[in-house]
């Protein structure tokens, strides 16, 4: 659904991008691991028509992002790092209005729709201010999946949240691999990765310098030492356990 070859870009006298190749199959989840300036995010705003690419060639659902970008608008949807929800609008006015924006019939029904499927038909009639951060940010999700893109990209979608937030966001990109959309996620957080996706690359100075599974990542390094040692819970642990959340 996504290929990415030999792809290029710099701006003025710095290389953000120095080569990156990459696939992504039908109904994965993709993870683009790096630390900040990585150039994840690069990645994405070319792939979504934000921004050309210096060299190489990037396609998405069969399309070719430079010669084809309205066909590949067609196909995918893109959330940033930051929740793009109006918070004068309840929840179902702003999922409403972006189905009249998309000229599809019987907004309010779609609207209904998302608001069960995400888990926020209680919350559905309330101003977008007074919602968590997870909550907005599935509300900024279920947004993105109105006209039913094949594709979806995920710039950092948990950044700044909190643990139960994160958790609430994770199983809503489970859920959407599991209904057979393609989700790349870039991500800071080897959790994240390591929770959601079924390959990840890790692009470091501008290069993919390592994609695979889990597995197959972990096969890279020597094989485990067992050792017998007394294991502490972690504050996170501790946090979830007392607020009844759990890290599936």
């Amino acid at each position: 659904m996504i290929r990415v070859q030999a792809l290029e870009k710099s701006y003025k006298d710095l290389k953000v991008l120095r080569g990156v190749d990459f696939e992504v199959a039908r109904g994965s989840i993709f993870a683009l691991l790096g630390s900040n300036g990585a150039g994840k995010t690069t990645v994405v705003r070319i792939l979504s028509t934000l921004l050309k690419a210096d060299a190489g060639s990037a396609g998405v659902n069969g399309f070719d992002v430079a010669a084809q970008p309205a066909r590949v608008r067609e196909s995918i949807s893109l959330t940033g790092q930051f929740a793009a929800v109006d918070e004068i609008l309840t929840g179902r006015e702003n999922l409403a209005l972006v189905a009249r924006l998309r000229h599809l019939k019987d907004p309010g029904k779609i609207a209904d729709d998302l608001l069960d499927r995400f888990s926020l038909t209680d919350a559905g009639g309330r101003k977008v201010a007074t919602y968590s951060g997870g909550m907005r940010r599935r509300l900024d999700i279920a947004m993105s999946l109105i006209g039913d893109p094949p594709v979806i990209f995920l710039d950092e979608p948990t950044t700044g949240l909190d643990p139960e937030a994160r958790i609430e966001v994770w199983q809503a990109v489970r859920e959407l691999a599991a209904r057979g959309t393609t989700v790349l996620l870039t991500t800071q957080y080897l959790d994240e990765a390591e929770q959601l996706a079924d390959r990840i690359a890790i692009l470091h100075e501008g290069r993919i310098i390592v994609n695979g599974t889990l597995t197959e990542l972990k096969q890279l390094l020597p094989p485990a030492k067992v050792e017998y040692v007394e294991k502490q819970p972690t504050l996170e642990d501790v946090f979830l356990t007392l607020v009844g959340k759990d890290k599936r």
